[in-house]
């Protein structure tokens, strides 16, 4: 699978190709932040298939929590693109920075649901993990 996307202005475009390691919704505290309160969507494929094609992005870690994950933002725009997590083989694509979001086609799991607020929406039938899957 070949996936393209960027950020909202166009100065941050970015390839990632291979099989998807994981297709989830997040609900932890920190991705509701960089969301706005909405639980992150997102797909997760190998390091080795993804790189930047235009410009390059801006990364923040935390300091102040153990196992902080990087997120890679437009320095223009500030459009969050990927996250990557220590110890984790994959870049976390955002699915709404996909030029066709429609690949992302929903998610396979929904994660961290112990910080899911009341008006997160959880697909049926789709397993679910108060923090990581085992």
């Amino acid at each position: 699978m070949k996936l393209e996307g960027g950020c909202y202005c166009g100065n941050l475009r970015y390839e990632a190709e291979g099989e998807p390691m994981m297709k989830a919704q997040c609900h932890c505290r920190e991705c509701q932040y960089i969301t706005g309160g909405s639980p992150n969507v997102f797909i997760a494929m190998p390091i080795p298939g993804f790189k930047y094609t235009k410009g390059a992005p801006k990364a923040f870690t935390r300091t102040d929590i153990p196992r902080p994950v990087t997120r890679e933002f437009c320095p223009d725009c500030g459009t969050h693109v990927v996250a990557r997590s220590q110890g984790f083989p994959a870049v976390i694509l955002k699915a709404g920075s996909l030029d066709d979001p429609r690949q992302f086609d929903g998610p396979q799991m929904a994660i961290f649901t112990c910080d899911a607020q009341s008006f997160h929406r959880i697909p049926e039938g789709i397993p679910t993990f108060d923090k990581l899957p085992g």
